[in-house]
């Protein structure tokens, strides 16, 4: 079935982080079971018929629009590995359209909110490792698999800037703020080298008790905390940092394409859903100061 084969195609070609090769592997086990469930042993065998029974099973056991739709587009991308090693000639998948995906309303926290966050933690060791890791999602909008993988030599503290790992075909430079380069070095100078304790080895920037590198259930359950902590309205996520992030960007005047760079986007449209929220705001602003709105 070649599944290792792709997934190291994945990594070495299409230079995909491990978190992502992960998904696509499981999407691509999970139909490969459906497959075997109806008599279907050879996968290079699948017709579009196969894959259209495929989507129809899990919107039945009520898998979401976006969650068709990654899955999809994991399995196309494994029948396009094998076409490209000539173990099949037609992708079962082409022509096959991807479930609509309804907006959802994009989730940010206002300035203010984000000010009561970054204000919540406290001076204990962990406290100053939790501010670093705030500061840094807010300055820089990296997303958690990027903040997880990022190493002591990726970051510049003299230049202050921050090299995240090539998840695409590149990795992107993506500079520090004064506040957050500050409780970087705060952290990175007075605190890590505690934390590490004997395991002087570890290359990890952001570090736990154990001296290993942070988990992403262990920064999900720091931000859960932290957002319960600051009175935040809804549950804080990282995506909803990152939100925050891209919108104040265009608030205060950021271009676009500024922006798609500093957020590591290969398509702009990506980065255009984020001008909802400031036309919205634009719109409030005019509605609240205009005498005849």
């Amino acid at each position: 079935m070649y599944i290792d084969e792709f997934v190291q195609y994945l990594q070495k070609e299409r230079r995909m982080s491990k978190n992502t090769m992960e998904a696509y592997k499981r999407d691509v086990l999970g139909f490969i079971s459906f497959q075997a469930s109806r008599g279907t042993d050879n996968i290079t065998e699948s017709t579009s018929t196969d894959i259209v029974a495929y989507l129809h099973n899990l919107k039945s056991v009520g898998k979401s629009a976006s969650t068709v739709n990654r899955k999809l587009a994991s399995v196309r991308s494994y029948f396009n590995y094998l076409i490209r090693c000539g173990y099949i000639s037609e992708n079962p998948t082409a022509g096959i359209k991807t479930p609509k995906i309804q907006q959802k309303e994009l989730e940010f926290l206002s300035i203010e909110e984000i000010d009561r966050l970054l204000d919540c933690p406290d001076t204990s060791l962990k406290g100053l490792r939790d501010k670093a890791i705030l500061e840094v999602l807010y300055a820089t909008g990296i997303k958690v698999s990027e903040l997880i993988e990022v190493n002591v030599e990726d970051v510049n503290f003299r230049m202050g800037f921050i090299t995240c790992a090539a998840t695409t075909a590149r990795a992107r430079i993506v500079p520090l703020g004064r506040p957050a380069r500050a409780a970087l070095e705060q952290y990175y100078y007075d605190v890590r080298d505690l934390l590490l304790k004997d395991n002087k080895d570890e290359k990890a920037l952001f570090v736990n008790y154990y001296g290993q590198r942070i988990t992403r259930q262990g920064l999900w359950k720091m931000l859960r905390e932290y957002g319960e902590k600051a009175g935040l309205e809804h549950k804080l996520t990282p995506n909803i940092i990152r939100n925050s992030f891209a919108v104040h960007m265009l608030q205060n005047g950021a271009d676009l394409k500024s922006l798609q760079e500093l957020m590591g986007h290969e398509d702009i449209t990506a980065t255009q859903v984020y001008l909802s929220a400031t036309k919205n705001r634009i719109k409030d602003v005019y509605d609240r100061t205009h005498p005849r709105a």
